[in-house]
């Protein structure tokens, strides 16, 4: 993730640690790196899931003191506001700079359209399985958004489904593609030769 490039780094969200995902993203976002992160609600929270939902609780009774209904703070269910409002916390949102910085934050529950057709990578230094010892309890943010109040996890899960169909049709149809193209390119080489030495003479 330290190389800068123009079109944004799309992250796959699942099996990534909270809060080292949020840190190195709060840090890209701040250089001018946008970034997308899917599939936010397969990210893991290090924890059994009961803390994990008994901290979520205690965060919901906290409330403004002097206009509850006007200041907050809000408590977001959603898991990819949990994560948005994660790297909120690492950067000076209040400034200009930070509120630039946000901007190049786009966080989806699930991965729409045109993000499934792309790239995604992974950051080893916040997944679950390299940074947490072997043994230790995790959660995902989508079992605890469900448990106080997020109520799309079914249709979420219903999308992905579709989607993992339709994406393995259309990795079978490239593979085929793949194929018959490299067949016909060996059928063809000897009719291809002397063309491809005078392609040569001039240098290509």
């Amino acid at each position: 993730m330290s190389l800068m490039q123009s079109t944004p780094f799309i992250v796959d969200g699942k099996g990534h640690l909270l809060g080292r995902l949020a840190s190195i993203v709060a840090k890209q976002i701040l250089l001018g790196q946008k970034v997308v992160v899917v599939r936010s609600e397969l990210i893991n929270v290090s924890g059994s899931f009961f803390r994990n939902k008994l901290k979520y609780h205690a965060f919901m009774h906290k409330r403004h003191l002097v206009n509850p209904r006007k200041s907050g703070p809000f408590h977001h269910r959603a898991p990819s506001r949990i994560l948005h409002r994660a790297v909120r916390g690492m950067i000076p949102h209040k400034t200009a700079r930070g509120a630039a910085a946000l901007q190049r934050l786009k966080v989806y529950e699930g991965v729409p359209p045109p993000y499934d057709r792309k790239k995604k990578v992974v950051i080893p230094d916040a997944l679950r399985v390299l940074r947490l010892k072997p043994g230790r309890k995790y959660a995902t943010l989508k079992r605890i958004s469900s448990e106080v109040g997020w109520k799309y996890q079914d249709i979420v899960d219903k999308l992905e489904a579709k989607r993992v169909v339709k994406q393995q049709a259309f990795h079978e149809r490239k593979s085929a593609a793949t194929k018959q193209r490299a067949a016909a390119a060996t059928a063809a080489a000897s009719q291809l030769e002397p063309i491809n030495k005078q392609l040569e003479a001039y240098g290509y």
